[in-house]
């Protein structure tokens, strides 16, 4: 499971670190194997060799002497002889005879082993039985490896005399330290290696990845609403070439398909907002139209209360009219894109400057500092707050005994924010994720745009708004804006 979770970039350096180890070590293994047979054939040459030379000095001996060349005589034959061979060849040498007792020997000791003065059966039996009448048995003591020759020893006629045995101990000191030099030397190699292999495999892993990583960057930075750059890669390789311009492909239908959406919703969002404002506008004609065609009815110069009548009227009209004025200024407040100059202003003061011209007694206004300087629009924060404000007062219940509007501004970090906080009647958990869409309102008047473009504005200065709400209880809207 945690190889799964490591990078493509660390999975191609551990393999590339791990494959030059296990090189290293079979090579070393190799090494040792090879030198292991070099060994073994070393020893096995150079028994041969002494052997073929014991021989012929032994050949030369038994034609040298005067001596009638028995078996009972090798002894005799042999009594000074073998000293000199043994002191040329430095090898010790024993003579036994075909019955495989020991006749004679190099070895210049007292006490002999009971199994070097007689040979065993096995000895005697493979030596006569096999082609070449040679046998080598090879075995290990006191962790010395020893190798022992047998073969006969014949006259001038090849009639068998006696059987040579020549006892060979395996020195693989020198072999041993030699093998140790040139391991020494392959790990000094091996650690050079490794440690280039490790800058090497960094480097590669980076450059194999860096593609990819630009890709991946590209891909998290992709955006439906906004333009997305393509991706420019000098050098890469076919994989990674395809992989970019499928990206660059996708990039170009994701733009042709994001102005389609846009030019759609746009579309959508003007016939919704169509309907609304032919719908508000309709509801004031109605009475209007009433209005004139009752007085167009019921109009009489000579009643005595005609002016009476015509003030009524006019005060009908212009009530109407005053409605329709507000649908249409409510319509182009929204329509019309909050200004992108912003400016140093007092936050502090710009908030109390928008509550001024609120009456109501239950509205609070605390600030953490005397001033607070921040970059936005002075109309526009004003028309946040004023909004936000209006908002809390409507939905302030008639009924209320302790109606309350609390307004905060403090810094939290690198943000400025306002708090307005009422104690109404909340919002619904079902009007929860519409309260910010156009036209969506929960009150009998007005066209539910005030909290629209109150977002509008606030994200336009990079800004977030959001709310808690308990139902019956009140709400809190919450507007953050970054300080500078």
């Amino acid at each position: 499971m945690r190889i799964k979770k490591l990078s493509l970039r660390s999975r191609i350096f551990i393999a590339m670190i791990l494959l030059v180890l296990l090189a290293s070590i079979l090579i070393a293994a190799v090494t040792i194997y090879q030198y292991n047979e070099e060994a073994r054939d070393y020893h096995k040459e150079r028994l041969e060799r002494k052997e073929k030379a014991i021989r012929k000095s032994i050949d030369f001996t038994i034609q040298e002497t005067t001596y009638p060349v028995t078996t009972e005589n090798i002894p005799l034959i042999f009594k000074d002889a073998i000293f000199d061979i043994d002191a040329i060849h430095n090898l010790q040498i024993n003579l036994y005879d075909l019955e495989g007792q020991l006749l004679k020997s190099s070895k210049r000791t007292i006490q002999r082993d009971t199994t070097e003065l007689c040979l065993d059966a096995e000895v005697l039996n493979v030596l006569s039985n096999t082609l070449d009448h040679r046998y080598v048995l090879k075995k290990a003591e006191n962790g010395q490896t020893f190798q022992s020759s047998y073969s006969y020893i014949t006259d001038e006629k090849f009639k068998n005399l006696a059987i040579l045995n020549l006892p060979y101990l395996e020195n693989d000191d020198f072999l041993n330290k030699e093998l140790n030099e040139f391991l020494l030397r392959l790990g000094y190699a091996y650690v050079a290696m490794i440690l280039a292999a490790i800058v090497f495999a960094y480097f590669i892993s980076k450059y194999i990845t860096k593609s990819l990583k630009t890709i991946s960057n590209k891909m998290n930075e992709t955006r439906l609403e906004k333009r997305n750059k393509k991706i420019q890669i000098e050098t890469s390789s076919e994989e990674i070439e395809a992989l970019v311009n499928s990206y660059n492909s996708m990039i170009d239908e994701l733009e042709a398909s994001a102005v389609k959406l846009a030019t759609s919703e746009r579309e959508q969002a003007w016939r919704e907002m169509a309907k609304q404002v032919a719908h508000e506008i309709k509801n004031p004609l109605t009475p209007m139209r009433l209005s004139v065609q009752s007085f167009q009815r019921k109009f009489n110069p000579n009643d005595e209360s005609i002016h009476q009548k015509v003030n009524e009227y006019s005060n009908t009209l212009i009530q109407q009219i005053d409605t329709m004025s507000s649908i249409a200024s409510a319509f182009s407040n929204f329509a019309k894109m909050p200004a992108q100059q912003s400016e140093e202003l007092d936050v502090v003061y710009i908030v109390r400057l928008a509550l001024d011209i609120f009456n109501e007694h239950y509205i609070s206004f605390e600030a953490e500092d005397k001033e607070v300087i921040a970059k936005f629009d002075r109309t526009q924060l004003i028309r946040v707050v004023t909004n936000l404000v209006m908002n809390g007062i409507q939905a302030m219940p008639k009924d209320k005994i302790d109606p309350k509007i609390d307004v905060r501004v403090f810094v939290e970090g690198a943000q400025v924010k306002i708090t307005v906080e009422d104690n109404g009647s909340g919002i619904s958990e079902e009007t929860k994720s519409k309260i910010f869409e156009p036209k969506f309102t929960t009150k009998t008047s007005g066209m539910g745009l005030g909290l629209a473009m109150v977002k509008n504005i606030v994200e336009t200065f990079d800004g977030s708004i959001t709310f808690t709400s308990k139902e019956g209880k009140g709400t809190t809207f919450t507007v953050a804006f970054p300080k500078k």
